[in-house]
């Protein structure tokens, strides 16, 4: 047995152990990748947390950060759900958006089917959610669940990600 707690810095070399593990931390600092936080248990959220935690986070932490937080339900290994995003006061929206676009890739790493989420932030517009690709799911009067289908058809990589592949590339030769 491998390690209950490990970290990724590179979502290119650390593919496999992406692809193994099914429960993460996706972490962003100014709009750049710091680390993917690989976990031995799913992350369950609740409204107390959400409403203490989260926005205590948000008031009084300081700095451009993004942890975004997804599980891959062990009756359902083909998709992968976000779970939780928590930001502090001053990240930007590229910062959150980045981590969506690294949840995007580890899915392509994944080969999952489709992203799911429950989105409580009324913020969050279905417009906004639309232009990303995710679509209204299974309706309900006292949730926003939403649908981001691949089945083998994913989104190219951002040009953020793009650029660090060529940076790689052109420093290994």
């Amino acid at each position: 047995m491998g390690a209950w707690f490990e970290t990724v810095n590179d979502l290119w070399e650390g593919k496999e152990t992406l692809r193994r593990r099914p429960y993460g931390v996706i972490e962003v600092v100014e709009g750049r990748l710091l680390r993917i936080r690989l976990r031995p248990f799913p992350k369950i959220t609740s409204l107390p947390e959400a409403m203490l935690l989260g926005r205590g986070v948000h008031a009084y932490r300081r700095g451009d950060r993004c942890w975004l937080f997804y599980n891959q339900p062990s009756h359902f290994r083909n998709f992968l759900v976000l779970e939780y995003v928590l930001s502090t006061r001053d990240a930007r929206f590229g910062t959150f958006h980045r981590a969506v676009e690294v949840l995007d890739e580890i899915a392509r790493i994944k080969r999952s089917d489709a992203l799911l989420c429950d989105v409580s932030n009324r913020r969050i517009s279905t417009r906004l959610l639309a232009r990303w690709g995710w679509e209204p799911h299974c309706p309900s009067l006292l949730h926003r669940h939403y649908i981001k289908r691949f089945y083998g058809q994913y989104p190219p990589p951002s040009p953020a990600e793009a650029e660090e592949v060529a940076v790689e590339i052109q420093g290994d030769s």
